[in-house]
């Protein structure tokens, strides 16, 4: 379990690294990798990537998409262990999740207030 974990970590420092240098975006919109997770046989990983503002994350996805084998490279390059699981990237939705958790827990402190 613990080497899963490293793995997850190293994998989304260094596609961070990566985002930073290759990615050419507007200033306006942000693009964060809020975690990883490397398949049980080490082979693919899930990367879950969040896009500020929301009506980007299509624009965001079929950038990621058309630069996956640039980015695959670049992590294989990396990292020192072989195989180099194949990333697949993911729309996050914990973060809306949570956005909307957080929306309801306002309106319910402001009845409050009331």
């Amino acid at each position: 379990m613990y080497k899963k974990e490293k793995l997850n970590n190293i994998i989304q420092k260094e596609l961070a690294k990566i985002f930073l240098k290759e990615l050419d975006l507007s200033p306006d919109i942000v693009v964060t990798i809020t975690r990883v997770e490397v398949s049980l046989n080490g082979f693919s990983a899930k990367v879950f990537v969040s896009v500020l503002p929301d009506e980007k994350e299509e624009f965001i996805a079929k950038v990621l998409n058309s630069n996956i084998y640039n980015f695959q490279q670049q992590l294989n390059k990396k990292l020192k262990i072989r195989p180099v699981p194949r990333i697949e990237f993911t729309k996050e939705k914990r973060t809306a999740e949570a956005a909307k958790i957080e929306e309801i827990l306002k309106k319910i402190r402001d009845l409050e207030k009331k």
